[in-house]
Formats: structure tokens, C-alpha cells, sequence
């Protein structure tokens, strides 16, 4: 592949040891990146590539692995280099051996999560953009979380809705959800906690020593319920898990409406990015929060 002697290059560059591509393979389980476990015959490492005008992408997915890291808290894949050439952009991560786990490694995971959500900010938000999926995420930072939900997250993904032709019942319930949502939290704002952002089962594993690691991240600082609840919104994840996390970091009874607040900027999400099927479920999703306010 034509991308392998630059990509060694910057290996050898950033990490002060020669490198040089001898075999390549592909991996599969995303949609959106192709994604390679490179070797020298010693050294591997893993490989996202895309189109060139995906670097910025590739770059904030680095600072949040590093966000994370920096946290002490649960294991990630280091990032090693990312560039581009005229066609393609990379990034390189550290490669880590992932499988499945165990009962007693979901309790890990699940206490190691309470931990990376006791590290705060001072807002919500973060230092700069990402992407949800393919869609941008906007982090302006903000010191008021629900207006934050309400414009950056909620707001966004309704007008970008609008954008892909969704418009009447589906605007008339968001505009009315917007102006309410306020209703949802009446308790004090919650602390801006380190959040992994996509946490869906795709986006965590176990290493060989069975300690837990995400990936794949969408990262910013909020309310720590938003990352509960996307576990929720595929499955995947354990009793073990939510026991030990509430054991360590106990929710509040408001999480059980909150957490479909939460969920609709996902399920909108997928209405963007794939279409009418989800029209349906994001209509129910806006309706019952509604019902739980008049």
C-alpha cells in the first residue's frame, strides 16, 4: 500500500527506533475507518487510515485517548504519530491484544469508569471539536450544562435533522423538548466529569491481562449520566458492571428519565447519519419525555 513508507517514517521518527512495514493486515469491526495491525517482524502497531481530509478527525481522537490516559484511570491504546498525504490520513495507536471478559472484569471496568468520572473541568465541554460518528460534536465550553445539552448537542443534531429534510412533527416535538428541558434537572448541576462520549460495547475490551480499554472516543466534559446511559442504548454491558459503578459512584433516582434525554442525541445521531428508520424511535423517544413533564 502506498501509505506504508510514509507511515513508517513518522514510526521510526516518533518513536526513535527504525521501522519498516513488512506485513499488513486488515481488521475489521468499524464502518466508518479501514483499519490495519502493521509489523516490522518485531514491533506492531494498529493503523486507522481514511481520506486525507480526515486528519483533523484522527487528531482529536488522539487528544482524547490522551485525555483519558492522563486520567490514570482506565487503559487506552496510545497514540504513536498521525499525518496524511495527498490521499490518505492515518493514525497510528499502540497495539493492544483485546478479547472479552470476565465477571470480575466487568467489575473492574465498572469501578475504573466511576474513577475516570471523578476527574473534572471547570466547564463543560472541551479544549476542541470532535466527531460523534462521522458528525461533528461541538464542545464549545460552557459553565451551564443544561443550555450546553440544550444547543450543542440536542439543538445541533435537531437543526442538522432539518438540514436532511426531517422536518415537521419531528421540529414541532424538539422545539417544544428544547424549551422544557430545564424541567429535567432540578437539582444542582452536575459536576463536568471526564465522559468517553460513544460508549457503546463496540468501543471497550479487555487486554490480555484482563484490565479493561476504550477506544473509539467521542471525549468531553459533562454530566457523567450521559455515558451510563449510552451503555444502556445497545446493551452489552453487564450487571456486574452497573453494580460496581454505582457501588463506587451511586446515580440519582432523576437518572432513570435523564437518561433518555441523554439517549436522543444518539438516536438523532443515527437519524443523521442513516436515515428515516430511526425517524420512528426518535418521534417515541421525544413524546415519552414530553408525557413526563405536562
Amino acid at each position: 500500500m502506498h501509505v506504508w513508507h510514509d507511515i513508517s517514517a513518522q514510526i521510526s521518527a516518533a518513536t526513535n527506533t527504525l521501522f519498516k512495514v513488512k506485513q499488513s493486515h486488515s481488521i475489521g469491526g468499524g464502518c466508518i475507518n479501514q483499519a490495519y495491525c502493521i509489523t516490522d517482524g518485531v514491533q506492531r502497531y494498529f493503523v486507522k487510515l481514511n481520506t486525507a481530509d480526515s486528519l483533523i478527525m484522527f487528531e482529536a481522537e488522539a487528544a482524547g485517548l490522551m485525555e483519558i490516559h492522563q486520567s490514570k484511570t482506565l487503559r487506552v491504546p496510545l497514540p504513536v504519530c498521525y499525518g496524511h498525504d495527498d490521499q490518505t490520513a492515518w493514525l497510528v495507536l499502540e497495539y493492544l491484544p483485546l478479547s472479552g471478559g470476565g465477571r470480575g472484569h466487568a467489575v473492574d471496568l465498572g469501578r475504573q469508569l466511576a474513577a475516570m468520572h471523578r476527574t473534572t473541568s471547570e466547564q463543560f465541554g472541551w479544549v476542541r471539536d470532535n466527531t460523534i460518528g462521522q458528525t461533528l460534536q461541538i464542545n464549545t465550553q460552557s459553565s451551564d450544562w443544561v443550555n450546553f445539552w440544550r444547543m450543542q448537542r440536542l439543538g445541533f443534531q435537531l437543526d442538522l435533522a432539518k438540514t436532511n429534510g426531517h422536518n415537521g412533527k419531528l421540529q414541532k416535538l424538539g422545539e417544544q423538548l428544547l424549551i422544557d428541558l430545564d424541567k429535567f434537572f432540578p437539582g444542582a448541576s452536575p459536576p463536568p466529569a471526564l465522559l468517553h462520549g460513544d460508549l457503546w460495547s463496540g468501543n471497550y475490551a479487555y487486554d490480555d491481562s484482563g484490565n479493561p480499554v476504550l477506544f473509539d472516543p467521542a471525549v468531553y466534559y459533562g454530566d457523567r449520566e450521559a455515558d451510563i446511559a449510552m451503555t444502556e442504548l445497545f446493551g452489552g454491558f453487564s450487571a456486574d458492571f452497573y453494580s460496581a459503578y454505582r457501588y463506587d459512584y451511586p446515580l440519582d433516582s432523576g437518572y432513570n428519565i435523564r437518561k433518555l434525554v441523554y439517549n436522543l442525541y444518539h438516536i438523532l445521531n443515527h437519524l443523521n447519519l442513516f436515515g428515516s428508520s430511526y425517524r420512528h424511535q426518535t418521534e417515541q423517544t421525544i413524546n415519552t419525555l414530553l408525557a413526563e413533564i405536562r
